[in-house]
């Protein structure tokens, strides 16, 4: 038995077990209302288990909005939604002191608790509301508390932001700035479905078929979920890897190879690394494994590097993502 599996007591692995039982009949149940995107739902739960926060990209229609409302009715988890909209300002998100009467025919300022205050916060088409109102979530995204005039409001755990972004229409709108895209563990590409996946659209979401969904788990449950994920033992060849794949995605590194520098203007901090550790973690978990592999780091890098990873103007005239870059990076780190 090697050091780190000996780490794993049988305690962890039976809640190891139950918890990937739980994921899969969370993944059976949100089967019954969205059909396809199989892989956003994984994504979505890794970052449920890891405490992230997730920006789901993706054309209108896909079915986004559905699937955070029914994971959340999955969950027992509060739920809003906040449309963003031009107009939109932070005391729409936090809330404000509303000026009331008392018994006693005194007036004073009550605090009246904005959307941000639920378990899973969705923030539709984030990037249409100025910079000021999008810093709203800043706080609450990273330290779990809102600061409201001389409040200071701590959020009930599990907190777990998902916003959604359109892609098409960028007219009038206000791109994330780098520091709350770095916020977000993962950013999920929402791809349109296969040809059977929207045969099936159409037959079975067109008719006067009502599913309801019954709750699978519960705050307290997640809270615990959470825990298991973070004991999840990670060897040092994988830690290696880690930091050897985030060091050779930044240009002006000697880590870096010379076509990232001539790539890239800019590559992912160090939050990368925990995300990529934490994320690992997780989908080893959902499959019920007690050790990360190094296949776990590589699953999980698209999403959490995509936006961390900033490609020059030489690599958008060839046609050259940062997806790509990160695909060539992960090829170059399993031929070393």
């Amino acid at each position: 038995m090697s050091q780190i599996e000996s780490q794993v007591g049988m305690d962890d692995v039976a809640a190891i077990e139950t918890l990937r039982d739980q994921m899969a009949k969370v993944k059976e149940e949100l089967g019954r209302v969205i059909i396809g995107q199989d892989e956003v739902v994984e994504k979505l739960l890794i970052c449920l288990l890891a405490r992230g926060h997730a920006l789901l990209v993706g054309v209108p229609g896909l079915a986004k909005t559905l699937l955070i409302q029914s994971l959340s009715d999955l969950l027992s988890l509060d739920f809003s939604r906040i449309q963003f909209t031009p107009d939109l300002m932070p005391s729409d998100i936090t809330g404000t002191d509303i000026l009331q009467e008392t018994e006693g025919g005194h007036r004073e300022f009550e605090f009246m608790k904005g959307p941000i205050f639920a378990n899973i916060v969705l923030a539709d088409e984030i990037n249409r509301t100025p910079p000021k109102t999008q810093a709203a979530l800043l706080q609450a995204m990273q330290e779990y508390q809102v600061n409201a005039g001389n409040h200071t409001f701590h959020l009930e755990k599990p907190f777990f932001v998902l916003a959604t972004q359109n892609p098409i229409e960028q007219e009038g709108t206000y791109p994330l700035p780098e520091a709350q895209l770095d916020r977000f563990m993962f950013m999920i590409d929402v791809k349109y479905p296969s040809y059977d996946e929207e045969v099936r659209i159409a037959k079975e979401t067109t008719g006067n078929k009502n599913v309801q969904l019954e709750p699978v788990l519960t705050g307290e449950e997640i809270l615990k979920a959470q825990d298991v994920v973070r004991q999840v033992p990670v060897a040092d060849h994988v830690y290696d890897h880690v930091v050897k794949l985030v060091r050779a995605a930044r240009p002006g590194q000697p880590d870096s190879p010379s076509w990232v520098q001539e790539m890239v203007m800019w590559g992912p901090g160090p939050r990368a690394l925990q995300y990529l550790v934490l994320g690992a973690k997780a989908r080893a978990v959902l499959r019920g494994s007690m050790l990360v592999q190094i296949e776990d780091v590589n699953a999980v890098a698209e999403p959490v590097l995509t936006h961390r990873i900033l490609t020059n103007f030489h690599a958008q005239s060839e046609g050259v993502t940062s997806a790509d870059v990160i695909s060539r990076l992960k090829e170059e780190a399993l031929e070393v």
